[in-house]
């Protein structure tokens, strides 16, 4: 069985970034599974917060990303980069350093997203490359899914209401998960 998590960039409870997760984790094929983490109680990145011990919330997912054959990242784009507490539950989960390869070392990760920009996610997206380049993931590199004009395609309840989305992240899934089945 593929163990995946999936963490969404956004808290917000309307987040089409976490819709695209859902809908994922109900397209994975039957030898594999998406559960999905949440990343709002990660707190603000501080040493000194770390140097007293790395917090249980961000201890919790560690060991989940740790544990799975793989990352999904649903990313959204802000002022054309990446979300600040994504940013920073990412940057968490590398602390301390030494414990940072057992985390991300050699972990597919796969990264796609929603906006209701024109532009989708792409320069988010972009932007994550050398953050997980640098702590030592294996980025998969398949079909792009960067979901412009998400509110077009993404329903008031967060299902996706569009068949050409629907197919473009069936192709995604499908493909993320050949990629880790592959590298087993």
């Amino acid at each position: 069985m593929i163990k995946l998590i999936g963490i969404s960039g956004s808290l917000r409870a309307g987040s089409f970034n976490s819709a695209l997760l859902r809908a994922a984790a109900a397209m994975m094929p039957h030898d594999a599974e998406l559960r999905i983490e949440s990343i709002a109680a990660i707190p603000l990145y501080d040493g000194d917060v770390e140097n007293q011990g790395i917090p249980v919330a961000v201890a919790r997912l560690k060991d989940e990303v740790a544990a799975a054959d793989g990352l999904v990242l649903a990313t959204p784009e802000y002022n054309n980069s990446v979300p600040g507490v994504a940013k920073n539950a990412i940057d968490w989960m590398s602390r301390p350093p030494s414990d940072s390869r057992r985390v991300f070392g050699g972990r597919p990760v796969a990264i796609l997203g929603a906006s209701p920009g024109s532009f989708g996610t792409a320069l988010s997206q972009a932007a994550w490359l050398p953050v997980f380049r640098i702590l030592g993931a294996d980025i998969w590199t398949g079909p792009r899914f960067a979901l412009a004009r998400a509110n077009n395609a993404i329903g008031a309840n967060g299902d996706l209401t569009d068949p050409a989305t629907r197919e473009l992240l069936q192709k995604f899934v499908d493909g993320f998960v050949g990629y880790v089945k592959q590298r087993k």
